[in-house]
């Protein structure tokens, strides 16, 4: 099998940049990328200084060359196990192949679960939005609805409405929200959401279960994020809810580390909110706390 000092499980943001950071240290390092980022549908990263409205492809396509600039090795594929094997890991890959790792860096990223709802998931990432701060400027000033989905779409709703002054909560299968939504210029619809309306290539509105349909640009859903972590159960390692309410997530310490020796996680799979400059960072943090591991462990 092949061998390698780590692993890094996900090939996005952070574990490039964790890569990147052991790359650096000379450390023997493979990044395993299954290809299926999370922002791949939007059309531009937003919020990373330096970097502002590149597509997420291309500033993906830059960090591989710069991973491998440094001799890391970068693979396509998914991971479907991991096991202890003496002082390391044997990572399984779908195509039936297996590498051993002393150290795993898991930045496999989340999925993000929406409300059974036509149109939702066919328009995620263009004109159905999760984050003000990620797609707001782009959406300013239009006719935007805000589809309930729990507890934090009242916090969606006063976060868009710094951006429009035409917003509507649609509170679908939800609580009535606060009182003062009025008050801050934000227009209630009762009853449940059949449909995105959806108009030469563009949501034209929002259809009730009622049948009517009120007219609406863009569409913001606060999705339930759920860590890709499954082929972690033969170590043990299992996604647990987040204590914010919004999914469930891999925790881990300051430094990165999850509860099992040796493991370390960064980026979406354990920090739900993370967006692309903090996954970064929190990869490359980890990546450093490896390669000190790698010289000091301290199990």
């Amino acid at each position: 099998m092949n061998a390698y000092e780590v692993v890094v499980v996900g090939g996005g943001a952070a574990g490039l940049s964790g890569a990147l950071m052991l790359a650096r240290s000379r450390r023997s390092v493979l990044v395993v990328d299954a290809g299926s980022p999370r922002n791949a549908p939007a059309s531009g990263v937003h919020g990373l200084l330096g970097r502002e409205g590149m597509p997420p492809l291309e500033l993906l396509d830059r960090g591989r060359a710069e991973v491998r600039g440094y001799g890391g090795s970068i693979v396509s594929g998914s991971v479907v196990g991991a096991r202890r094997d003496g002082d390391g890991f044997v990572v399984s890959l779908e195509d039936g192949s297996s590498v051993r790792a002393l150290r795993l860096l898991m930045t496999s990223g989340l999925v993000d679960e929406l409300p059974e709802v036509p149109g939702l998931r066919e328009r995620w990432g263009r004109d159905v939005v999760h984050c003000p701060y990620c797609h707001g400027w782009e959406v300013r000033d239009q006719p935007i609805g805000v589809l309930a989905t729990g507890p934090a779409s009242v916090h969606h709703a006063l976060l868009f409405r710094q951006l429009t002054d035409d917003l509507i909560f649609f509170r679908h299968e939800q609580p009535a929200p606060p009182s003062d939504f009025a008050s801050r210029g934000i227009t209630v619809v009762d009853g449940p959401v059949a449909a995105v309306e959806v108009t030469d290539d563009a949501i034209s509105g929002i259809r009730l279960v009622s049948g009517r349909v009120v007219p609406r640009r863009v569409v913001a859903v606060a999705s339930r994020m759920v860590a890709r972590a499954g082929f972690l159960d033969g170590l043990g390692l299992k996604v647990v809810p987040h204590a914010s309410g919004m999914g469930e997530h891999i925790p881990v310490d300051a430094s990165g580390r999850t509860e099992v020796p040796g493991v370390w996680a960064a980026g979406n799979v354990t920090d739900l909110s993370a967006q692309v400059g903090s996954a970064a960072a929190a990869g490359a943090f980890a990546g450093a706390q490896i390669n000190f591991d790698l010289i000091a462990p301290l199990h």
